[in-house]
């Protein structure tokens, strides 16, 4: 019943601010593709809006345009660039609160055009447990989080989504490309289109979680825990290790912990 309660809340918390529309910062990750549905159960206008930039994967573009067509929403690219800001492309630990900050001001020039003052995102509230300076970006530009206003946590979410019959209720959680370069390392396009081709290589090699950490020479490959044994076959060990060499790697290594225990 707790979960049913937090889709009320949801619903109409929507409705009260989001009375002439709502504009969703819309990734296509569980969390804000889930709200989006939701909002567009009270609300006629929605938006869903997905801000790309050079830290984005074309997969991830990808894969928000069908989730955005699955929902029925009207979905809509805009773009930004990150590294013209030198406050990003140093890297230190504030780089996503930059990084949210051009977003979230993209995004409201979009809501301006389109005559709706009401902007909301997907933060949930397991996330507040993390150090999240993105999220301070959120709070300071006046963004609604309605998952955080209703209290809901991730595995919830996933488990609305679920109820509600969507078929991504499942997907493996997503990050920008910057997240795999260590803070203090300087972000530049290079290094990010190389690290986008070798998580390709291994999402070809149907590895579904997929972090490929960049340490300059060296690539440190995470995968779901429950996908590491896959490694235990010396053919692949060799094919990734040889794929990722080519790409201008000295060293492949692999963390034997798997995704989320670095």
């Amino acid at each position: 019943m707790e979960i049913h309660s937090k889709v009320k809340k949801l619903r109409n918390f929507i409705s009260d601010v989001g009375k002439n529309g709502v504009v969703v910062m819309f990734s296509g990750g569980v969390d804000s593709a889930t709200l989006a549905k939701l909002c567009k159960d009270v609300v006629d206008d929605v938006f869903a809006v997905t801000v790309v930039s050079e830290v984005i994967p074309k997969s991830d573009v990808e894969d928000a345009k069908s989730i955005a067509e699955e929902i029925g929403v009207n979905h809509h690219i805009l773009e930004v660039k990150l590294l013209n800001d030198e406050n990003f492309v140093r890297n230190n630990k504030n780089r996503c609160y930059f990084c949210k900050k051009k977003m979230i001001r993209k995004v409201k020039e979009f809501a301006v055009d389109v005559g709706v003052s009401c902007i909301v995102e997907g933060t949930n509230v397991s996330e507040l447990n993390e150090d999240r300076p993105g999220y301070r970006a959120v709070v300071e530009e006046g963004v609604y989080s309605p998952w955080v206003e209703v209290g809901a946590t991730k595995d919830e979410i996933r488990q609305i989504a679920k109820m509600l019959g969507l078929s991504f209720h499942d997907k493996p959680p997503t990050t920008c490309l910057a997240t795999r370069i260590p803070f203090g390392s300087v972000i530049t396009h290079e290094r990010l289109k190389r690290i986008e081709k070798a998580e390709s290589i291994l999402k070809n090699l149907n590895f579904k979680v997929v972090r490929v950490r960049d340490y300059g020479d060296v690539a440190i490959v995470e995968v779901g825990r429950e996908e590491r044994a896959k490694f235990f076959d010396i053919e692949l060990m060799d094919v990734v290790s040889r794929m990722l060499k080519d790409l201008g790697y000295r060293y492949v290594t692999l963390n034997l912990e798997g995704y989320g225990r670095f």
